[in-house]
């Protein structure tokens, strides 16, 4: 086949603008990629492409450039279509030899640019300090989430950065201790947590552990969208990082940490019939979980098909623990081993889903909200019943949650006298707080923070500052200690395994214990449902609600009158901290019969989101009885329903207009 000239191509990319198939956004981008790029992979894909008219495609892949966000990069890595040039010579697994070519996919084009950009913002931040600049890399199990992770640390050891990277798939919660434990100035880890297999992401850490937030933010991102191309001039060999693996012992001190999270072993131990299954969902999960689980003393097993690497997926339709077909596996093998308990784990493992087994004998799936719950009021009462919390210290305690997470954490924080604070949606708000608590003790007395046991830590927020009593979001993202700095479903898993043992041993199975919760706290149900729009017109239809939404707000949802409306993007929100939220897209509305919704676009998914809201709560001073939780749950289960069936058809009238 003969190659065509630039100026070939140049008239059929205009050729297709001047005809409606590609977008001029798309054109521009495919002809500064050609002059930028140093892979004839890339040239040859974009040929292929044009002359398939496969104008979809490369408007998906090139209608914007993939921009660097607060959390990093994220997008397809493996495209719609597969040209000859990037599948290359037959992989592992099925997977192409060469990522998606695009300006708007993960591919080596762009980790080199985000990778660039985030080691120059470093060594300016680091200037005039001694030594070095100090990257930790991890990636988990997905298609080219190795050899990115690779790349992240060549560029950035060429570029005068040290580089400390993981010999094998890690989960992102592990980075995140590590760049604390290593003393890194910042971490990054390949993966798009739960999406579907043919993506992939690079996301940012700084020092603390947490994600990059501002003022940070804002500096890399303009550092790496300056970045227009993949090459670079490598440093002088005497001004070259150096590249260090990493491995077991990481590992064992992750675990000894995590150990710290029981709070009563000697009843985790006592409880030898609790029986789990475990999956790692083909993902991070089982490198530390497993063996976690096992020197705690849980009886565990774990899925089998599942329980190997493989970027596919190949036993799920998607890897999101949020999903029950995603637990159906695990399920089906409790049930065979009439186990009690299923924990299932994302891919990179910051997630968590579980199944538990109800006074039926019936396998239940619980939700995030549910899971979350069981474990703020279980952790929140057995700190009291230590003695570890008290009223002298109480009002230094703190449960923190999202706004989108169920109020039900709020009423358990309220009655035990503890801080609840809430957060825009997104854990790197939560590592934020934490930070300032950190930050919070006096100098002096947190000189060498990290190196100290989790007892002392403790006294010294207990004393100084707040303590952490656990954290999450709606989202299946938990935590309940600061030494990680994101969620963490090893944490979760160890910190529900020991929720499950304490249900069984009052006698009541983990369904049970959230009804006991219900009865004297009130019944919270919520729901979350989302819309998927992709491609550049998804992108588009999405904005448009979101203005919509803003600039419109409904009046009445399901027969309730809108008694008012909170603008996250337009308006100052105070939290009970006295700290100012950041601006986000989400407008909260509520109704006068109590119902809330709040709708946001999602920030690493294709998606418009939406949140529901209801509850009712006992007459003060008396539990609800059996019967009444039973009529009540049908009642506020069947409000969110209508509730979701009024949104949809508002949403329908909003896309139409």
């Amino acid at each position: 086949m003969t190659t065509p000239s630039n100026a070939d191509l140049s008239t059929a990319l205009d050729a297709a603008v001047a005809g409606g198939h590609l977008l001029a956004s798309s054109a521009g981008n495919i002809r500064q990629l050609i002059e930028r790029t140093s892979s004839q992979v890339d040239r040859e894909s974009i040929e292929e492409l044009v002359a398939a008219g496969a104008w979809p495609e490369l408007n998906d892949r090139f209608f914007r450039t993939l921009a660097f966000g607060t959390g990093g990069l994220r997008g397809r890595t493996i495209g719609k279509i597969v040209t000859a040039a990037e599948a290359g010579t037959p992989q592992a697994l099925g997977r192409p030899e060469y990522p998606c070519v695009g300006t708007n996919a993960m591919n080596y084009f762009n980790i080199s640019r985000a990778t660039q950009g985030l080691v120059a913002y470093l060594k300016e931040h680091c200037a005039g300090r001694a030594g070095r600049p100090k990257l930790c890399i991890a990636h988990d199990t997905r298609h080219f989430s190795r050899p990115f992770a690779e790349l992240c640390a060549k560029v950035a050891v060429e570029n005068g950065c040290d580089a400390l990277l993981f010999d094998a798939p890690r989960s992102t919660p592990e980075l995140s201790f590590a760049v604390r434990e290593t003393g890194s100035d910042a971490g990054v880890v390949l993966t798009a947590s739960h999406n579907p297999p043919h993506d992939n992401g690079f996301k940012c850490y700084f020092d603390d552990g947490a994600q990059v937030v501002e003022p940070h933010a804002t500096g890399i991102i303009k550092k790496v969208n300056a970045i227009e191309s993949d090459t670079y001039t490598p440093v002088p060999e005497s001004e070259r990082g150096t590249l260090t693996a990493l491995g077991a012992e990481l590992d064992n001190a992750f675990m000894e940490r995590l150990e710290t999270l029981i709070l009563d072993p000697a009843m985790v131990r006592g409880q030898t019939s609790l029986k789990i299954v475990y999956t790692p969902i083909h993902g991070t999960g089982g490198v530390i979980i497993k063996p976690m689980l096992a020197r705690l003393g849980f009886h565990a097993l774990t899925v089998p098909e599942q329980d190997e690497f493989d970027g596919r997926f190949p036993t799920v339709k998607s890897p999101n623990p949020e999903n029950a077909e995603a637990l159906k596996l695990a399920m089906e093998l409790a049930d065979r081993e009439a186990a009690d308990l299923v924990i299932a784990t994302d891919p990179d493992c910051d997630r968590m889903g579980v199944a538990a087994r109800n006074a039926a004998g019936t396998l239940e799936l619980i939700t995030g909200n549910q899971i979350g719950s069981l474990m703020a009021w279980y952790r929140a009462r057995t700190l009291f019943a230590q003695g570890v919390l008290d009223a002298g210290n109480a009002a230094r305690g703190v449960i923190i949650k999202t706004l989108v997470t169920t109020d039900l954490q709020k009423a358990i924080a309220k009655r035990f006298g503890l801080r609840c604070v809430e957060t825009l949606t997104g854990f790197k708000y939560i590592g934020e707080k934490l930070g300032k608590y950190e930050l919070a003790i006096p100098a002096e007395a947190r000189a060498n923070y990290r190196a100290m046991s989790e007892a002392e830590t403790r006294r010294l927020r207990l004393e100084k500052s707040s303590f952490y009593v656990f954290g999450g979001e709606e989202s299946y993202g938990y935590s309940g200690a600061d030494f990680a700095r994101d969620k963490d479903a090893n944490g979760a898993t160890v910190m529900f395994a020991e929720v499950a043992a304490y249900a069984k041993s009052q006698g009541l199975t983990v369904p049970g214990l959230l009804d006991e919760i219900y009865a004297e706290y009130g019944f919270y149900v919520e729901k979350g449902q989302s819309l998927t729009m992709e491609g550049a017109e998804g992108a588009a239809q999405i904005q448009r609600l979101v203005e919509s939404y803003a600039s419109s707000p409904p009046l009445s949802l399901d027969g309730s009158a809108v008694v008012a409306t909170t603008n996250f993007a337009t308006e100052t929100i105070i939290d009970v901290e006295g700290d100012e939220l950041p601006a986000e897209k989400m407008l909260m509305i509520a109704l006068e019969d109590g119902r809330r919704a709040a709708v946001r676009p999602s920030g690493t998914e294709p998606k418009i989101k939406f949140y529901l809201f209801a509850h009712r709560t006992p007459p003060e001073g008396r539990k609800f009885s059996a019967d009444e939780l039973r009529n009540i749950k049908r009642e506020v289960m069947s409000a969110i329903d209508t509730l979701w069936a009024a949104i949809k058809d508002d949403v329908q009238r909003r896309i139409a207009t």
